[in-house]
C-alpha cells in the first residue's frame, strides 16, 4: 500500500501529464485528428512529417497525420503526409516497419539512411581525441546521436515541404524519461501527449491496426550492443505497471520508487533550456 503522501504525489504526476483515467477511443481519435488540423490551418502548414519507426505509437501517429490531411483536402486546404523509414544501415525489424507504412498508406514515402551521417559523428570525435569508458558507453551515446540524426532528417524534410513535424511520444515515456532530448523528444505536434501505452493501444484498435503490430513488444532499438532490447526491460518495471500509475490505479511501493525516480531524473527532458531568468540556483 502506497502511504498518503505517495498517493497526493502519484495524482500530482498524473495531472501534470494530462492523463484520464479512462477514455472513449472514438471521441479521443477524432478530437486528436482535429486538433492536427487545426494546428495545420494556424501554422499555414501544407505537410506533415513522421520517422516510421515499426512501433506502435509512430504507427498511430502516422494513420491520424494521414486522415488529418484527408480530411483537409476534403475541405480544400492543400496538405500531404510525408513518412519517413529513417533505418540506420539494416533494420531488424524492418518488416514491422514495411507492414505500418503499408497500413498508413501515406501520400509519400522516403528512405534516408541515418548510418552514414551517424558514423561520421563518431569518426569526428575520434579524430578530435574524443573516448569513452566502454564500448556500452559508446553505443549509449551514439544511440542518442541516432535519435537526433531522424530528427535533422524530419526537420530538413518538413522545411523543404513547408510541413510540420509530428512526435510520437506518450504519457508512459514521459513519465518514464525515455525519449532522447532534442531526438526524438523533439517535435512541432506531439499528438499521443497525455496517453497511456494502453490507451495508444485503444488508438490503434480504433485505427484498425493489425493485431501483431498492436501486441508488438515495444523497443527503441538504438543501441546495437543491444538490438531491440525491450522498453520494459530498459524501465526495470512492465508498461501494465507504469499505465497503472498513470490511471492512478495502486501500484506497489517498489514500483513506485522506480517511477518516481525515473520522473525525477528525467524532469530536465520537460522542461525548456534552464537560464538565469528561469533557475534559481
Amino acid at each position: 500500500m502506497l502511504s498518503p503522501e505517495q498517493k497526493h504525489l502519484q495524482q500530482q504526476v498524473i495531472a501534470e501529464l494530462g492523463v484520464k483515467p479512462i477514455i472513449k477511443a472514438t471521441d479521443e481519435l477524432q478530437q486528436r485528428i482535429q486538433f492536427i488540423k487545426n494546428y495545420v490551418r494556424r501554422s499555414g502548414a501544407q505537410a506533415l512529417v513522421i520517422g516510421i519507426s515499426g512501433g506502435i505509437d509512430s504507427l498511430v501517429v502516422g494513420c491520424m497525420a494521414q486522415h488529418a490531411v484527408e480530411q483537409l483536402r476534403d475541405e480544400d486546404y492543400e496538405a500531404q503526409f510525408i513518412a519517413l523509414r529513417l533505418p540506420y544501415g539494416v533494420q531488424a525489424d524492418a518488416a514491422d516497419a514495411e507492414a505500418a507504412v503499408r497500413h498508413i498508406q501515406p501520400d509519400k514515402l522516403m528512405h534516408i539512411n541515418i548510418q552514414p551521417a551517424t558514423d561520421a559523428v563518431l569518426h569526428s570525435l575520434r579524430q578530435a581525441g574524443q573516448s569513452f569508458s566502454s564500448p556500452a558507453q559508446q553505443d549509449f551515446v551514439m544511440g542518442n546521436v541516432k535519435a537526433r540524426e531522424r530528427m535533422v532528417v524530419c526537420y530538413a524534410v518538413a522545411a523543404a515541404n513547408r510541413g510540420l513535424v509530428l512526435g510520437s511520444d506518450h504519457a508512459a515515456e514521459v513519465l518514464m524519461g525515455f525519449f532522447t532530448k532534442y531526438g526524438d523528444g523533439a517535435a512541432d505536434l506531439m499528438p499521443l501527449a497525455g496517453l497511456s501505452k494502453g490507451q495508444v493501444k485503444e488508438l490503434a484498435v480504433q485505427l484498425e491496426v493489425p493485431l501483431h503490430l498492436i501486441e508488438k513488444v515495444p523497443t527503441a532499438d538504438l543501441e546495437s550492443l543491444t538490438p531491440l532490447r525491450p522498453d520494459e526491460v530498459a524501465f526495470g518495471l512492465s508498461y501494465k505497471d507504469i499505465d497503472a500509475f498513470l490511471t492512478g490505479h495502486e501500484v506497489t511501493p517498489e514500483v513506485f520508487e522506480i517511477i518516481l525516480r525515473h520522473y525525477r531524473s528525467g524532469e530536465h527532458k520537460r522542461q525548456l533550456p534552464a537560464s538565469p531568468l528561469t533557475t534559481d540556483c
